[in-house]
């Protein structure tokens, strides 16, 4: 019983050991893993340079035609014909409209027999004063009969060219029934229909030549002084999509007194996607500085400030640390930063929804 008991303690003595020994070796790379240190993420990083950024300033702007007219009638009447219709192409004097004319021709018809009257009695007042002027002459008749007859076809001059200027005048009234296109264009709305009566407040339609546009802008009195002729212009939709590039060629010379503004002109090529009356958006480029521009990407915001990631070196390791920044205009694809960057800084443009401050990182790139 002794031996077996020995034999006992030995091989549990045995097994304790060998425990121990498990323990320790799973310790080891334990150990060893928290002397190598966390592990960090890669990333993506450019290196800051200065890059000229134009400083500008957005305005809506109105495009308008140089020539556009909006066409009211001169006189009132029924509508009896429209001849055009919204967006046709039309030539200076085509006929578009017809207000019905019946009673003014009546009045020009009167007017022309007047003045066949009166064209008669001026005829004959014109053969008797020259032959009172011959029997004058021939001492048949007095001073008396030949002054009665000069006086009698002045007067018949006088009315007969009354006359024909009444029936001029009452010609060009008849001639305002007849809408015309006063210079080649496009046609816009027709609001009116054939049987409305309309008077000579009643809009018909407009005629636009869609060509020699211009930009009309409102530049706020404050920056009045910083406009100057020649100044670049970016006509762009309301998406930022460049339209037209352009320069200043009118300042106006006096403020608009709603607006409280200096209407500046710029012009503008027609094209599909401008066109007269049109709402656009202008910026207008005071002077380009260099400035420091990241990637839109890089850019993180938290409440209404704005951040970028830059990469830092702390105790032999790269950092990520959250560097607060002022953006400026947006450059393409970029951001043109106003403060908080350095010239070399490394900025990190990849995994930036997965970066905290102070995160251990590995650049790449930049």
């Amino acid at each position: 019983m002794t031996h077996s008991r020995s034999i006992r303690i030995l091989i549990l003595g045995a097994l304790s050991l060998g425990t121990l020994v498990s323990i320790g070796c799973q310790k080891k790379p334990a150990s060893a893993a928290a002397a190598a240190g966390p592990q960090g993420l890669p990333v993506q990083t450019v290196t800051v340079s200065m890059s000229p950024v134009a400083q500008t300033s957005e305005y809506v702007a109105t495009i308008k035609s140089r020539r556009s007219a909006t066409l009211q009638p001169q006189v009132s009447g029924n509508l009896t014909e429209i001849l055009a219709r919204s967006g046709d192409h039309v030539a200076s004097g085509q006929v578009l409209m017809q207000i019905d004319p019946r009673q003014q021709q009546a009045a020009l018809d009167a007017q022309r027999a007047t003045e066949r009257q009166k064209k008669a009695l001026f005829d004959y007042d014109t053969v008797e004063l020259d032959r009172q002027h011959k029997l004058f002459d021939a001492g048949v008749t007095s001073r008396d009969a030949f002054d009665q007859a000069q006086q009698a076809h002045d007067n018949a001059k006088a009315d007969y060219e009354s006359a024909v200027d009444s029936r001029k005048t009452q010609e060009q009234l008849l001639a305002y029934y007849t809408i015309r296109a006063p210079f080649d264009g496009v046609v816009g709305d027709i609001p009116v229909h054939v049987g409305d009566y309309v008077t000579t407040t009643t809009m018909l339609t407009t005629v636009d030549e869609n060509r020699d546009l211009e930009a009309y802008i409102y530049v706020p009195t404050e920056r009045s002084a910083d406009v100057r002729m020649g100044q670049d212009i970016n006509i762009t939709d309301n998406n930022g999509k460049l339209l037209e590039k352009t320069r200043v060629d009118f300042i106006s010379p006096e403020v608009d007194p709603l607006l409280q503004g200096i209407l500046v002109k710029a012009p503008v090529q027609p094209s599909a996607e401008l066109r007269n009356a049109q709402i656009v958006k202008a910026d207008i480029i005071w002077n380009t500085r260099p400035m420091a521009v990241v990637p839109v990407l890089a850019v993180t915001r938290l409440g209404a400030q704005s951040f970028v990631y830059v990469v830092q070196q702390a105790h032999g390791m790269a950092l990520a640390h959250r560097a607060p920044v002022t953006l400026g205009d947006t450059v393409g694809n970029n951001y043109s930063i106003a403060s908080g960057l350095n010239v070399g800084d490394k900025v990190i443009v990849s995994g930036t929804q997965f970066l905290v401050d102070g995160m251990p990182v590995i650049p790449m790139g930049g």
